[in-house]
């Protein structure tokens, strides 16, 4: 991942969060597996802390039914998601075209934004502590336990998660925050070699076939 412009506070609660999750990086036993975050929503449209209950956009299930189309010839065994119902639907659309059924785990929501919920996410403060929510201690420590979890079914494994997710996962893992990646229901496979993580979307091309790009 390339390093990508932020608001001054979000770089800065971003800076944050990489410091926090390199004190115990995650070390998966698995040498690759596939990340999705969910579909869009009008609140994510709208730059706005969502709940739980937050559904899935008109386009937001075009793109998890696009979503399921590329991830349709990939070797995935096991489906994790966020029981938040905008990334569960996402799953379900994936789940269905891939035979498969999804795993709802509620350590894998999106932060708990507290107080904040329902106010302009525009300049978000990853580092902020917000009233009745997470601060970004608590965050990074309950996506570590869930992604390990997570990451230790059987393989391959999709994740179908958030854009908080991604950004733990990604400084968990020792990649830097690409802020390209992190459009709705794109799908990203990570891979190791060694040591090292790397991730690649899942793009299509104008034949219709989906591939690594």
């Amino acid at each position: 991942m390339s390093k990508a412009p932020f608001p001054h506070g979000a770089a800065t609660g971003l800076d944050q969060l990489v410091r926090i999750a390199a004190e115990q990086p995650l070390a998966p036993a698995c040498d690759h597996f596939y990340f999705l975050r969910h579909g869009q929503t009008g609140r994510n449209a709208q730059r706005i802390f969502q709940a739980v209950d937050e559904p899935l956009s008109e386009l937001g299930l075009q793109q998890a039914a696009r979503a399921a189309q590329l991830l349709a010839g990939e070797p995935i065994r096991t489906i994790v998601c966020s029981d938040a119902r905008r990334a569960h639907d996402t799953a379900h659309a994936v789940a269905t075209v891939l035979r498969l059924v999804p795993t709802p785990q509620a350590a894998l929501r999106e932060r708990n934004f507290g107080a904040l919920i329902g106010t302009s996410s525009a300049e978000i403060d990853w580092a902020c502590e917000p009233e009745g929510g997470e601060t970004l201690a608590q965050f990074v420590a309950r996506k570590r336990l869930a992604l390990d979890a997570a990451l230790a079914q059987p393989a391959p494994v999709l994740v179908v998660a958030h854009g908080g997710t991604l950004y733990a996962l990604a400084a968990l893992i020792g990649l830097p925050i690409d802020l390209a990646l992190l459009g709705n229901a794109q799908p990203l496979r990570f891979s190791r070699s060694g040591p090292t993580w790397a991730v690649t979307p899942l793009l299509r091309h104008a034949d219709g076939d989906s591939s690594l790009a």
